[in-house]
Order: structure tokens, then C-alpha cells, then sequence
């Protein structure tokens, strides 16, 4: 069998450098894919088991009454406000999802075809008719602007049945949907506006977009997006603004004050309401999560939205204290309590009593300081080393881990009743991979913030930037896209786009090329993000979403197959062998996740699905 070809740099880059990096309506290719046929074909009714499928996403069928129904009562409990916010963040998440989507299941398409893509899966999914006027982009300026006609608009239909004719647009869902396609599309927040609707009278509604940062009063859209109050609407980047900090560590020079939070996704909101309730309390929070998921500042918003506010928040990170100093940091020393003690000071108990005490890496503190804590916690008081008298503090207790401190206590490294102690109410912080809707605002911000800090300016993000950005798993969370920006920042061309060589210097595991199995039964490859020169790509994790790189574990699944059979690699292979093993080494792969395989192979679920059960009825 002949040896698989890879896709090296130099032909990925003249590839990308055939893909448009600018466009507009007025000049697309009406035939090209992903087109209203190809969209089409990718819907799947299974009767028979009660699912139907839209590019190997599950899509479920309601009644626009039901809807409406549920918009009526919303509206009545929590009022138009709240209301309206909740459906623009639903319709966000559904089209930034559709985005995604679009861009794995067509990875190849031109920007423009996946532009008109969103438009034609809007209305595919029965929502409305979308009328493109006109759009036009450009990647390397970072711009986009577009004007849409909506005909028979499902969500000004049900609010018109119900409430007549008002004065206010109200198709709120979908004016969320097209933000979030656009915005994860060209990796910068854009905001549309409804500025003619149906529900007002009007003959059509008709939708305007732009850039976040090229509207008039932008505030008033943007607090829609936002699940609570305490997330910033600054750090989206409205005019005359004072730019802020999306979720970065505290290692930038800026105090907590200067940062805010930032975010739209479901995972991202979901974190934010538990937040939002336990903070009136005085009970003990425990954050969980991957390192920079942002529990530090997660913390410190906690303390600043509760009744403690005007009281020191004191942090402290375990991990960066010896074990020898951990009791003199957190409990303070007495003059002359050892050697080097030349005056007494408080210790971190003691600074933030009245406050909040934030514990960071609190996993990482040894059998014997766990059992000082644990008695400070339980008598609220605390004695400095070498000292004779007991201190009484009223701190609450905030604490953070990126390691599974039940597994700990199972393997002895933890204490049990401190665990217990701690864990009252704890809040998972997602990884950045499950936040996928931020990434589009986090880019924006992190390249508007080091473009001022390191006083160089560039214009947006290359097309395959975008794609690798938001196809790329994170390990390091919301710290390694701030740090993969500032690189790019500092390496791209004055006044010039961040492009993919700009950001994965450092032997990130950028996706790689892969082959997959076309629907003719041919092997067929797809280019995807190629790493930096003199980098190697890499494929995402196994069963990661987008994730395939077949290509690495075809040679061995062959080899392995050959010595089951026992002849000679290469020998006695068919079609319906290779099909067999392609589809198996990619189940297995996913770890059992059919969409996910489906997705490496380049078909869709139900098509995976049936080709699985010709394998064993054969």
C-alpha cells in the first residue's frame, strides 16, 4: 500500500492563499458547497427511533404555537427585559453552533459560501425566509457589514398573535442567531439590529450588522447577550469605551479591579447564575476547573457582588508557598518566633477577617497544614506562630482546584472533613473548548488589548486563523488563547492580519491534515490548520470534537488487520476491508462517540450508523 501523503506548509499555505480573504454577495459563486442542496441533503429523518438529524446534530420539531406559548409565559413571569435577553443568548448558541458546524462538515469552502450558508440553514431549520440585500467582508481589515430582508418571521408571527401590533421589533431569538453565526464566522463580535419588523406593522423585518465597535450605543444591544449584570459590556469593545480585560490571570500588572468578565455561552452563563446565588450567603465556595479557566477572578467577583464587597479580599496561592511558610503566610508570626522573625505581622487570616480569603491550588497543601486550616475554619480563630494568644477572624472561606479532590481523599493525599468542610457549594468553571461561543469575543479583545499594550496595530484574524482558533481544543484555556493572541499580536505585519504562522510557534497540537472516506468510497483528504514552520502538526485529542488526523492510525490499524489475518501488509485489501477499517479505527478513536467519528470520516451520523450495521450483519 502506498505511502499517505501529508499535507506540508508550503502547500497549505498556497491553498489558504487561493481562499478569499475578502468578498461580498454581489460576487459569489451560487454553485459553490456548501450550497441550499448540499444543506438539504444534510438533514435526516429516523421515524423510526424518534430523531432527526442536521449535520449530525440532533434537531427536534415544535409547534410555533408551542413557542409561542412559552414567549407568552415568559414574558408574563419575568418580564420583557429578561425575556428578551434569555431568547437573544438561546438564538446565539444555535447560530455560533451552526457555524461550527458548517466549518467542519465544509472545510474547504470559500468564505463567502459560508457567509450565504448561515442565511440558507436559517430558513432550513424553519425560521424564516432570509433575503440576503448585500454583505461584504474582509478578513485581513477585520470588517463586515450586511442587510437582510426576513419573510415570515415564525417569532414575529406567535408575539403578533398574541400581543398585536407593538412598537418594538421582536424577533429576538433570531437576531441573536445571526450575531452568533456571524461572530463565530469572522472571529470578531458583530451586532445585528432589527430595525424594521413585522410585529410593528411593517411589510418585512429587515436586519442590519456591523461590528460591535462601529455602533452608536452598542451598550444596549450587548446587555442582552449577558446572563448577569456583573459581566462586562465594556471589554466587547463600544465606542469611546475604556478597554477591559477578559478573564485574564493576575500576572498582567493590573489590579482585580481593572478586569471584568466576559462571556455569552450557555456553559459560561450557567456558571454565572450559580455565582449569582450563593453570593448573598456567607457559605464556603469551592471553584473547580482546569488551570486558566479563570477561578481567580471567578473569586474575586464572588467577593464583589456579595455583602462583603467594601471588606479586603486576600488571595492565596497554595502551590506558591513552601510547605516550611505556609503556616507563618496564612496564620502570621510572632517577633522572634524563629529566626529571620524581626516583627510580628498578620497573616492571611487575619488581612481579609471581615472579607473574603481566597484559597487557590488549596489541593496542593500538605497532610499537616490541612489539619491547621481545617481547625481555623472550624474554631474561627487562629494563633500566629510563636505566639500565646488566640485570634478571632470572620473570613469567608473561597477555595479553588484543578485536581479532583474526591480522588485525593481516596488515595490519602486529602483530608476527608476538610474536603467536606470545603465543598458546601461548589461551581465547575468550564474549559475553554466547552465555551467555544466566547472564543470570537475573546480573540477581539485579547488582539485590542496587546495591539495597545505593545503599541503595534493589526486589522483582524486571517480566515484560517479563525478556523484553527476555534477548531483548536485549549488545553491551556482562556491563558493560552491570551497568550497565542499577544503572539500574533507581536509577530504579524504592521497594519496586517494575524495569520496562522503567527500563532502555533510553540509545538501546539494544531490540527492536522486527515483522510476520510467519501460517500464514492474513495479516501479522500481535507487540509486543515497547519502548524508553524519547523512545527510538526498534530491531531486534536481522541474524541474530540473536529478531531480525525486518520491518517496517524491508519498505517498501524493496517498493519494490525494484516496480522490478524496473517498475510503481508498491503495484500488481499478491498474496498469494503478498508471501509471497515477506517470506520472502526474511528469509533474507536471517539471512544464509542458516533457523531464524532462520523464527523473524522466526512459523512454524517445516520450514514455512520448504517454502514456500522452492514458490518455486522456481515
Amino acid at each position: 500500500m502506498s505511502k499517505p501523503h501529508r499535507v506540508s506548509l508550503a502547500e497549505m499555505s498556497r491553498a489558504s492563499g487561493r481562499m478569499l480573504q475578502h468578498g461580498d454577495s454581489e460576487h459569489l459563486n451560487a454553485g459553490a458547497a456548501p450550497s441550499l442542496e448540499d444543506l438539504t441533503q444534510s438533514l435526516h429523518f429516523a421515524p423510526g427511533d424518534g430523531r432527526i438529524w442536521l449535520n449530525g446534530q440532533r434537531m427536534q420539531l415544535l409547534h410555533t404555537t408551542s413557542l409561542g406559548a412559552l414567549r407568552r409565559e415568559l414574558l408574563e413571569s419575568i418580564g420583557a427585559e429578561r425575556t428578551r435577553g434569555l431568547l437573544t443568548r438561546v438564538g446565539y448558541s444555535a447560530g455560533a453552533r451552526d457555524a461550527q458546524l458548517l466549518r467542519e462538515r465544509w472545510p474547504d469552502a470559500e468564505p463567502g459560501s459560508l457567509f450565504a450558508a448561515g442565511p440558507r440553514m436559517h430558513s432550513l431549520e424553519g425560521a424564516v425566509k432570509v433575503e440576503p440585500l448585500h454583505f461584504e467582508f474582509d478578513f485581513e481589515r477585520g470588517t463586515y457589514h450586511g442587510e437582510f430582508l426576513w419573510h415570515h418571521s415564525s417569532e414575529a408571527e406567535v408575539h403578533t398573535a398574541d400581543f398585536g401590533i407593538g412598537t418594538e421589533p421582536a424577533c429576538w431569538m433570531q437576531t441573536g442567531y445571526a450575531i452568533g453565526y456571524t461572530s463565530a464566522m469572522i472571529g470578531r463580535l458583530t451586532i445585528y439590529r432589527e430595525v424594521e419588523c413585522t410585529s410593528m406593522g411593517h411589510t418585512h423585518c429587515r436586519l442590519i450588522g456591523k461590528p460591535a465597535d462601529e455602533w452608536d450605543n452598542v451598550e444596549e444591544d450587548l446587555r442582552f447577550l449577558n446572563a448577569e449584570s456583573f459581566v462586562s459590556t465594556t471589554a466587547y469593545g463600544g465606542p469611546g469605551q475604556h478597554q477591559q480585560a477578559a478573564e485574564l490571570p493576575g500576572d498582567d500588572g493590573r489590579t482585580y479591579g481593572e478586569k471584568e468578565m466576559v462571556g455569552v455561552s450557555s456553559a459560561f452563563n450557567a456558571a454565572c447564575h450559580m455565582l449569582k446565588r450563593v453570593a448573598p450567603t456567607a457559605a464556603t465556595v469551592l471553584f473547580t476547573g482546569e488551570s486558566g479557566v479563570g477561578k481567580e477572578l471567578f473569586a474575586y467577583m464572588l467577593h464583589q457582588i456579595g455583602a462583603r464587597k467594601e471588606q479586603p479580599f486576600v488571595a492565596v496561592n497554595c502551590a506558591a508557598i513552601p510547605e516550611t511558610l505556609i503556616e507563618s503566610e496564612l496564620f502570621g508570626v510572632e517577633r522572634g518566633a524563629f529566626t529571620g522573625a524581626s516583627q510580628s505581622r498578620p497573616g492571611r487570616f487575619e488581612r481579609a477577617s471581615g472579607g473574603t480569603l481566597f484559597l487557590d491550588e488549596i489541593g496542593t497543601l500538605s497532610l499537616v497544614a490541612q489539619g491547621k486550616l481545617l481547625r481555623a475554619l472550624q474554631e474561627g480563630e487562629i494563633e500566629r506562630v510563636g505566639g500565646v494568644r488566640s485570634v478571632k477572624v470572620d473570613v469567608r472561606l473561597v477555595a479553588a482546584t484543578n485536581v479532583d479532590l474526591r480522588e485525593e481523599v481516596r488515595m490519602g493525599r486529602f483530608r476527608e472533613d476538610l474536603f467536606f468542610r470545603l465543598n458546601v457549594f461548589p461551581i465547575r468553571l468550564p474549559p475553554l473548548r466547552e465555551r467555544r461561543d466566547d472564543i470570537p469575543l475573546l480573540m477581539g479583545y485579547f488582539m485590542r488589548h496587546y495591539g495597545q499594550k505593545h503599541q503595534r496595530r493589526v486589522t483582524g484574524f486571517t480566515a484560517r486563523a479563525v478556523d484553527a482558533l476555534l477548531n483548536y481544543q485549549f488545553p491551556g484555556n482562556i491563558r493560552e488563547l491570551q497568550n497565542l493572541v499577544e503572539r500574533g499580536v507581536i509577530y504579524a505585519d504592521e497594519d496586517g492580519p494575524i495569520d496562522l504562522p503567527h500563532l502555533f510557534t510553540s509545538g501546539e497540537e494544531a490540527q492536522a491534515s486527515y483522510f476520510s472516506l467519501a460517500q464514492t468510497g474513495r479516501l479522500t483528504s481535507h487540509g486543515g490548520a497547519a502548524a508553524a514552520p519547523g512545527h510538526a502538526a498534530h491531531p486534536h485529542p481522541p474524541g474530540a470534537p473536529g478531531s480525525g488526523a486518520l491518517l496517524d492510525v491508519l498505517p498501524a490499524m493496517l498493519r494490525e488487520h494484516a496480522q490478524g489475518q496473517g498475510q503481508e501488509q498491503g495484500q488481499g485489501w478491498s474496498l469494503d476491508h478498508l471501509e471497515s477499517t477506517l470506520i472502526l479505527a474511528a469509533v474507536k478513536r471517539a471512544d464509542g462517540n458516533l457523531s464524532a467519528a462520523a464527523r473524522m470520516l466526512g459523512i454524517t451520523r445516520p450514514q455512520l450508523s448504517y454502514r456500522m450495521k452492514k458490518l455486522q450483519q456481515g
